[in-house]
């Protein structure tokens, strides 16, 4: 269970809506699943630039596992639906200028 405690408290500290963090622990033939939920709009905190956050955290589970002789892995579950994700509104004016400049020549 202790690797179950840590996810939870690195990933609580990450994001925005630690409320919302919801962590499950799974053990079978396999070893030991640990299953993941965040808010949508946390997801990218979690995941990182270039899954550099997500990797890391592997990482740490795996030598968490190792010194309790255990196989860990961590699957980080994608909201349902992507709702909760935070979505950037491009204003697209320059672009349609540039199109259209390209265009006339």
């Amino acid at each position: 269970m202790k690797d179950q405690e840590f996810v939870e408290y690195v990933v609580k500290a990450l994001v925005d809506n630690p409320d919302q963090v919801k962590v499950d622990r799974r053990v079978d033939e396999m070893g030991v699943l640990i299953t993941l939920d965040v808010a949508g709009v946390d997801m990218g905190k979690i995941i990182g630039r270039d899954g550099a956050t997500a990797k890391a955290l592997r990482t740490l589970l795996r030598v968490v596992g190792m010194k309790n002789n255990a196989r860990v892995n961590l699957k980080i579950n994608e909201p349902a639906g992507r709702e909760g994700y935070a979505r950037a509104e491009y204003d697209t004016t320059d672009v349609d200028a540039v199109m259209n400049d390209l265009k006339s020549l």
